[in-house]
């Protein structure tokens, strides 16, 4: 069991939270959500306030799925003026410096053969986190959350399944600090292992600034393939870097969350968590 003061046990504690509000409705007092986890409300209060950064009150209209209808309404990002803006490969990226690069086609298709990839497990907002790289950089990021530790670690390795796989949690752990904003060390490097059309795809997620959203028709526009929405759909659900290429920001044209890798609650607790910061 994580200690009260890890990311991972706040993780849990909010997500527990997201099924009170689904049950109790947004009117549900903070008596009423600390109860139906099982905690005093001054706990509950503390530990969600040091993980939102804000109060647990505040923190369920980001989690009622109305929000999802609100952002597009309100922070629905047009790519094409983004990518005007400067917020492209080797610009500021969602509120962390990024650079990146990406593997050529010929060595995508060797499925990794030749490169040695290095892994360990984290800590994160967001329950555990599998970190990946090569010398270039992060290349793979997958949650436990709503899963196993061996599920989100055969997902991952089943990407890249020619290539030679390290643990390494040393070497790692400056990268997936940085990646969680513990801390901030100049650019992030991230090593982009995928087909030339996902790529694009990833590229364009990448444009879509921290506490915003778009659409995945948006991106199939941004990307020249206007008619490829439900291809782009696919491309998004099969990035390897989760939340550093925020396909948690991609959304139906309805306001509907859509699809989530890792489970839906972790893109919810994902969104809500960065809108917390941008309104606090």
């Amino acid at each position: 069991m994580p200690k009260d003061d890890a990311p991972s046990y706040h993780y849990q504690v909010m997500r527990r939270a997201i099924d009170a509000v689904d049950t109790l409705g947004p009117q549900a007092t903070l008596d009423d959500l600390a109860g139906e986890i099982g905690m005093s409300p001054a706990h509950f209060q503390r530990l969600f306030s040091k993980w939102a950064g804000v109060s647990p009150k505040r923190y369920q209209q980001y989690l009622t799925l109305s929000h999802a209808k609100h952002l597009l309404q309100q922070k629905f990002t047009m790519l094409d003026a983004a990518h005007e803006a400067g917020l492209s490969g080797g610009g500021r990226l969602h509120d962390l410096f990024l650079r990146w690069e990406a593997m050529s086609p010929g060595e995508y298709a060797r499925m990794g053969a030749g490169l040695t990839i290095f892994w360990g497990w984290f800590e994160s907002p967001f329950g555990p986190a599998l970190v990946m790289g090569t010398d270039k950089g992060v290349c793979g990021i997958g949650f436990a959350a709503e899963t196993t530790a061996e599920a989100t670690m055969e997902d991952l390795v089943g990407r890249w399944p020619k290539a030679t796989f390290v643990e390494d949690p040393m070497r790692l752990r400056p990268w997936a600090l940085q990646a969680f904003g513990v801390t901030q060390d100049g650019p992030l490097p991230l090593y982009l292992i995928g087909a030339p059309f996902q790529i694009k795809v990833w590229e364009a997620l990448m444009r879509i600034p921290s506490g915003h959203v778009t659409t995945y028709s948006e991106i199939a526009e941004a990307i020249d393939h206007p008619k490829a929405v439900r291809a782009v759909g696919t491309a998004v659900g099969r990035n390897p870097i989760s939340y550093l290429i925020p396909c948690h920001r991609a959304l139906r044209k309805s306001g509907g969350l859509g699809g989530y890798h890792w489970g839906l609650p972790v893109k919810r607790a994902i969104l809500a968590w960065e809108a917390a910061r941008e309104d606090a």
